[in-house]
């Protein structure tokens, strides 16, 4: 009686059709997540400002008058975090908040650009404060920014 020999295990063949699959699916992946984490991060920036504009919304509800900068408005212009550079305020001509983003958040962000979008106000007669999103046109890709913000 002659033992016949039962192959055990992968072909080389098999092997390398996995790695291949694996590496596809490596390349695809990775850029995407990529994207995800910058966008994860972008939501800092968004919520930051959410804090200027209801201190702002409060004041104009208050005195039915927007404030005259960010210090009389009590808006931190320098904020203490890793991602938001700075908070700009501008009044004249309705409110504006602007989000100054650190280069290091985006890839590829150290060109020199500023690193940045848009909150603009529209003031109503009820005393509120109707916000937009605006995107900053040559700063900050679409893709990176929160989707209210892409325009």
């Amino acid at each position: 009686m002659k033992m016949q020999n039962v192959q055990k295990g992968f072909t080389l063949i098999e092997l390398m059709i996995v790695i291949a699959i694996v590496g596809i699916l490596a390349a695809i992946a990775l850029p995407a997540y990529q994207d995800y984490t910058v966008r994860a991060k972008m939501s800092e920036p968004l919520a930051t400002l959410a804090e200027a504009k209801t201190t702002i919304a409060e004041y104009y509800s208050a005195n039915g008058y927007l404030p005259l900068n960010a210090s009389v408005a009590g808006i931190n212009s320098n904020p203490d975090k890793e991602i938001v550079a700075s908070i700009l305020y501008d009044s004249t001509s309705g409110p504006l908040l602007t989000a100054r983003v650190t280069s290091a958040t985006i890839p590829g962000g150290g060109s020199g650009t500023a690193l940045e979008f848009l909150l603009s106000g529209t003031t109503r007669s009820d005393r509120s404060i109707d916000w937009k999103c605006k995107p900053q046109t040559g700063g900050i890709l679409p893709k990176y920014l929160p989707a209210n913000c892409r325009g």
